[in-house]
């Protein structure tokens, strides 16, 4: 998995059948340190994530067995919206004080 921040989202008025009515979410990757990494990514949504959250992404087949169909054309998957993060004795994010 790998923790990434969410920046906006992705609409497509034409895709694959299979992928009707799922949320399409922009995402910037975060390093070990929770600096955002050039690198982005298009996941589906399975967890109601909102712009500027962090979030764990799945990717691969674990990606397309979280939204039950191991059939859908997904790399990636939005698994969890992260409440804290840290790294040995150091907090490296809090939601909480995300929004003070």
């Amino acid at each position: 998995m790998q923790v990434a921040k969410v920046r906006g989202t992705v609409v497509s008025t034409q895709k694959d059948p299979s992928l009707r009515g799922t949320k399409l979410l922009l995402l910037q990757l975060v390093d070990e340190d929770g600096n955002l990494q050039p690198n982005y990514e298009v996941a589906a949504d399975s967890v109601g994530a909102g712009i500027d959250e962090w979030v764990l992404v799945s990717r691969g087949s674990a990606a397309r067995q979280v939204l039950g169909n191991e059939q859908r054309p997904l790399d990636a998957a939005v698994v969890a919206i992260i409440d804290t993060i840290h790294v040995e004795d150091r907090l490296i994010y809090s939601k909480k004080d995300q929004y003070r």
